[in-house]
């Protein structure tokens, strides 16, 4: 592989014929001893990841997991995600990578409709006893053979639960057959909710994850003296390519953390010399003190960049104060395989600030009319993108599929932008009815359904109110039935009950109507302005992931 940087030119010469896989095996080849993960007080080399996923995929072959086998990841941001994932492309096999905070209806919804015939998972995390909840899902779903778990626990309640350490080391030296595959082939089933909030499983490709990966770290001007912190997720689009597979094809290292605390992440990222820090607002909010106390910036950092939620052109230029370093910040879309446009650090303080960038090379951006017709320059309409990056499709969904696609080959994004005259992309908003809350979809009737279900509500509505740390903050404006009692507390507890922690909404209205508009429907813009004039309480911070059982 070549990868030549020459101004916002990328050059990826080789990278169509690239697979995950191979990424890892040539940077392990070329320098072995080299840092590429760091997780507590250890440092994994590249060598060394690249052995224990020889390792598993061996013992993983064993079990009868192939090509084309969907293999879930229910992990924090452990080194073992990252070797359960070059694992799995070692055997041409999928990788379904999910949230740990999910609640478990969906996420048993997403390990049956990926058709996952293994997992591999925590035994405990965030408080959460995973090795009893596959205990229990290995008997709901028959599909799912084997569980790997990570952690210490030696007692084992079925045949078809493996501890991590029970497969890796009878795997070492052990002949496999390794499988090449076509770089178009499908690799990763990531999940994003849809319009309704029924989860949709977008599949991206070995080429869609390192287009978008390349493409990224061309931007930042990464190389192999940097070392990454703040990419917090390896299951969402970003932490998995532009973060672990970005790195890897730099030769970069990436600095790993299980515990969301964001004075944590300084922490690590001052003891091992980050030069790059990638996060969402949250994190860089609390540096800014607007969460917790303020965190001093690391010496040795050069860039920092935002992704997973727009951000204020006022807090951008509070964090580059703050840092002393450019802010770059990246547009991000599941749909296409994470970064699909970006800002270069060597561009005007006001570029950086008020645009999300360029798109990436090969990358084609197209505003348009609702019908499709394409605006000339400096118009606000739909942006539609086409290139390397964009999806596969969606998992077992050929008609959504379809829907997403206009005649031109084009994803319809739903996201509102401007191209200006620079060719700078500018996000506007959402023409869907979606909040993107820390980086984080959050889609109204999911969680005004689950407000409709008090005994004391007697309507809700479910707006996005523009915060400069979140992006969006969610308000949850309610009307109570005659004689109803409740608290903002007390709704809040009643969403946390069965609802992820990011959806459950940071202030709440009890209101006597709504705004209507001539036809009578609520009237959601103006009951959105109508709350962000008036005091709807502090943003909470984004909570530790929990799975409940509700």
């Amino acid at each position: 592989m070549m990868l030549v940087k020459r101004g916002f030119t990328i050059l990826l010469e080789g990278l169509p014929h690239l697979s995950v896989s191979s990424v890892l095996a040539r940077r392990a080849a070329d320098a072995p001893g080299s840092p590429f993960l760091h997780f507590g007080e250890a440092t994994w080399s590249y060598g060394e990841v690249e052995a224990q996923a020889l390792s598993l995929a061996a013992s993983l072959q064993n079990l009868g997991i192939g090509r084309g086998d969907p293999v879930a990841l229910l992990l924090p941001a452990w080194p073992e995600f990252a070797v359960a994932v070059f694992a799995a492309a070692k055997l041409g096999a999928r990788v379904v990578p999910l949230d740990p905070g999910l609640t478990l209806p969906d996420l048993r919804y997403m390990l049956r409709h990926s058709g996952a015939v293994c997992a591999v998972s925590a035994e405990d995390a965030y408080g959460i006893d995973y090795l009893q909840l596959f205990e229990d899902l290995l008997n709901e779903l028959p599909g799912l053979r084997h569980v790997v778990t990570v952690g210490e626990e030696d007692l084992w309640y079925d045949d078809r639960i493996f501890q991590w350490e029970d497969l890796v080391s009878p795997g070492r030296g052990r002949d496999f057959v390794a499988r090449e595959v076509d770089p178009r082939t499908p690799f990763a089933t990531v999940y994003t909710f849809g319009t309704t909030g029924k989860p949709k499983g977008v599949e991206l490709s070995h080429g869609n994850l390192l287009y978008a990966a390349a493409g990224t770290t061309a931007a930042t001007g990464m190389s192999a003296s940097d070392v990454v912190a703040g990419v917090g997720a390896l299951h969402h689009a970003f932490g998995l390519g532009p973060g672990l597979l970005g790195t890897a094809l730099e030769g970069a290292s990436l600095t790993l953390q299980d515990d969301p605390d964001p004075a944590e992440t300084f922490a690590l990222a001052k003891r091992h010399g980050a030069t790059v820090l990638s996060a969402v607002p949250t994190l860089f909010a609390a540096a800014l003190g607007d969460i917790d106390d303020p965190s001093p910036a690391p010496d040795s950092l050069r860039l920092c960049v935002v992704a997973g939620a727009p951000v204020r052109e006022s807090f951008a230029r509070r964090v580059e104060e703050f840092f002393g370093v450019p802010l770059i910040i990246a547009y991000s879309l599941t749909e296409a395989a994470s970064t699909l446009a970006i800002g270069r650090h060597q561009e005007a303080p006001a570029t950086r600030w008020f645009t999300v960038g360029r798109p990436l090379e090969g990358t084609v951006v197209r505003v348009t009319e609702d019908d499709g017709t394409p605006l000339p320059g400096e118009s606000v309409g739909e942006i539609r993108v086409r290139g390397p990056g964009v999806m596969c499709g969606y998992h077992r969904q050929p008609q959504e599929t379809a829907a997403s696609f206009d005649e031109d080959g084009f994803l319809k994004t739903g996201d509102l932008g401007m191209l200006d005259d620079e060719g700078c992309l500018h996000l506007i908003g959402r023409r869907e009815d979606v909040m993107i809350r820390g980086g984080f979809n959050v889609y109204p009737r999911e969680l005004e359904d689950r407000l409709l279900a008090h005994p004391a509500i007697a309507r809700a509505v479910v707006v996005g109110v523009s915060d400069e740390i979140l992006g969006e903050a969610i308000c949850a404006c309610v009307i109570r039935v005659e004689g109803g009692v409740v608290s903002e507390k007390g709704v809040r507890e009643w969403c946390a009950a069965t609802l992820s922690a990011y959806k459950v909404p940071d202030s709440v209205s009890f209101m006597d109507d709504f705004p209507r508009t001539a036809s009578g429907s609520v009237w959601r813009q103006e009951l959105a302005r109508r709350v962000s004039s008036g005091p709807t309480g502090q943003p909470k911070a984004i909570a530790k992931p929990r799975l409940t059982t509700d």
